[in-house]
């Protein structure tokens, strides 16, 4: 598995690609999201945070990647992603990352509905990551073991429901958090591109 997580095959795989990857939908809002890799005790780790519960926000409290909303000042959607990481999690990716590439944009779907907006996820590596700093927009941060995902170890469901109707999700139980949605939906893909 480390061999297939390490930087210079995922840059192979993600063909070192940056260029935009907009989905068949309008969209009329861009974000980003850093998926931030480092080799940890037991093998490859991603950063995950879990947000802050806030009225109106629709991913109000779930576990995520760092990232967010393009900003006009933002040069392209991979400067969204270096901005937002460090603002969620103090990490700044331009000084200790290796930028290995971008997946393809995910439609956003909040609530049992999709929106009119295209998520950019971009790959990066972290040798030596400084400790997390947490910022007003993160409530928690920790690094999920890729080895607990890919031995089926974490594998659960989430169970939502909205207007009376219920759904079950597939979902990564670990460390008291739950890791469903676009996020669960993110980082299944780079395993898949990764061939793991």
């Amino acid at each position: 598995m480390r061999s297939q997580l390490e930087p210079a095959r995922l840059c192979r795989v993600l063909g070192g690609r940056l260029v935009e990857n907009i989905p068949d939908v309008a969209v009329r809002r861009r974000s980003a999201v850093a998926t931030i890799i480092r080799d940890g005790a037991h093998g490859p780790e991603v950063l995950l945070m879990k947000r802050v519960e806030r009225p109106g926000d629709s991913w109000s409290g779930q576990i995520s990647l760092p990232g967010g909303m393009a900003s006009q000042g933002d040069a392209d959607l991979r400067a969204t992603a270096v901005r937002e990481t460090w603002e969620e999690v103090g990490i700044d990716l331009d000084v200790v990352a290796v930028s290995l590439g971008r997946l393809d944009d995910q439609v956003a779907i909040a609530r049992g509905r999709r929106l009119s907006m295209a998520i950019a996820p971009f790959v990066f590596w972290v040798d030596d990551p400084p400790e997390v700093t947490l910022g007003p927009e993160a409530d928690a941060a920790f690094w999920l073991p890729v080895v607990g995902v890919v031995t089926g170890a974490f594998d659960g469901h989430k169970e939502w429901s909205m207007a009376g109707i219920s759904q079950r999700f597939p979902a990564w139980q670990t460390q008291g958090y739950t890791v469903w949605g676009l996020t669960h939906r993110m980082l299944s893909r780079l395993l898949e591109v990764a061939g793991l």
